[in-house]
């Protein structure tokens, strides 16, 4: 990115971030790279801010394909696919990935910190009409696609698990790669598997979402009476407006806090599916969030701190994790046998019910159509927060990110939620 008159990767001069690559990539093929969490999260970390910020600038990639993820993720699986990285490297990575547990590390920290760090009026205000229409997004694409797939001959099951649930999961990092882990638990299949044909279901469901809020601001113009025009309810006196932000001022020890909250509300959900065991961990860590966020009994200062360093992970290790999950968990093969026409068709499909879904229920409770199905239908069915702001671009809606913010955050998380629940009835 350009700040002031220099260009900076990851906020660090060229000249600076070169060496530092010199010096990492040098470990690798010198065969000295540090094993365990010191050399993986320093291979993981440069790859990923220079893949990152190529796929940024990419013409169509980075306006209709999620840009600097999607070039991480599938570049770093052809640096393993074409032994581009030395074996070692890959073996380092993966065993940091799989057997140390940065992936849970960071989804602990993205689920605790992003609904804590949420406004609990908008969020008891909205949950009355805005969660009725992510539910009718959710069940009119599900049953589409699953339909779609019984018919085409992909199979009912097999189009809802691994194309319509990971299309609406909230992303790649709280939506698929979690997933991924939840349906390779309760199938017995190797979360690497699933994860290479949910991966272009992600990125295509982004493509069209994306271009889908173009298409509804155009049928917005058409038919006046299906749009506000940014507004989202029909009764004005009964707009949910997001209350103006709260200051959250970096503080060293308030990360601190907020980094043991997060590893806190894990271990509580694996004590919960200790005796629970039909339900993910990552479920019961989501649901033991959201109640301490509804009932508000957690002092504000420790929430703004488990969002405080939510932001610091996502900020500074989304692309090293997106790296791990490209060399750990895709593999192109999977990738390009995953692809045909049903496949694309089913995409569409269950993108198209999203949006017709959200649009329904949501006339049914007081919304506009067109901005209900842009931000609880596309912005579920998007790659979550570059997929929001994209979206919202397109159908020239900014003003809706509120809302679209809780269809990426708690959308996703209840994705999640009921990926473990279908799990019992399909396993």
């Amino acid at each position: 990115m350009v700040k002031g008159n220099s260009y900076k990767i990851m906020g660090m001069s060229i000249p600076m971030f070169l060496v530092i690559s010199v010096v990492v990539l040098a470990t690798c093929y010198l065969d000295v790279l540090p094993k365990g969490q010191i050399g993986a999260l320093a291979v993981m970390m440069v790859v990923g801010a220079i893949l990152n910020e190529i796929g940024d600038h990419m013409p169509i990639v980075k306006d209709y394909l999620g840009g600097g993820p999607i070039i991480v993720i599938f570049v770093s699986a052809a640096f393993v696919t074409f032994k581009i990285f030395p074996k070692s490297t890959v073996t380092i990575i993966s065993n940091f990935m799989k057997g140390e547990g940065f992936l849970d590390f960071y989804i602990a920290a993205l689920i605790t910190g992003s609904i804590l760090g949420m406004n609990r009026n908008l969020l008891v205000k909205a949950a009355v009409r805005y969660l009725p229409a992510i539910l009718g997004c959710i069940v009119v694409s599900l049953v589409f696609v699953g339909v779609a797939g019984g018919l085409m001959g992909y199979g009912a099951k097999q189009a809802i698990f691994y194309i319509g649930i990971p299309i609406i999961g909230g992303g790649m990092g709280a939506g698929a790669v979690p997933l991924s882990k939840i349906f390779g638990s309760g199938f017995n299949v190797d979360p690497a598997k699933m994860l290479s044909v949910m991966v272009p279901a992600v990125a295509l469901g982004n493509a069209l979402s994306i271009v889908m809020g173009g298409l509804l601001d155009k049928l917005g113009k058409t038919k006046p009476s299906l749009t506000g025009n940014g507004s989202l309810m029909r009764d004005k006196s009964q707009e949910i407006v997001e209350e103006k932000a709260e200051k959250n001022e970096i503080d060293l020890g308030k990360m601190g806090n907020g980094l043991l909250i997060a590893l806190t509300f894990f271990c509580v959900g694996c004590i919960i599916a200790k005796f629970l065991p039909g339900i993910h961990q990552y479920a019961w860590m989501i649901l033991s969030v959201a109640a301490i966020k509804i009932i508000g009994k957690m002092p504000r200062e420790y929430e703004l701190a488990a969002a405080q360093w939510y932001q610091f992970i996502v900020k500074n290790f989304t692309s090293a994790l997106l790296v791990g999950i490209g060399v750990a968990y895709t593999d192109l093969n999977e990738v390009a046998q995953a692809f045909s026409v049903q496949y694309l068709i089913l995409v569409a499909i269950t993108v198209v019910g999203a949006a017709l879904g959200a649009a329904l229920v949501g006339k049914l409770v007081g919304f506009y159509p067109i901005e209900s199905a842009i931000t609880a239908g596309l912005c579920m069915a998007n790659m979550g927060g570059t997929g929001d702001v994209a979206v919202l671009s397109a159908s020239k809606r900014m003003e809706l990110m509120p809302f679209a913010q809780i269809s990426s955050r708690l959308g996703g998380a209840f994705i999640l939620i009921l990926a473990s629940a279908l799990i019992k009835l399909f396993a």
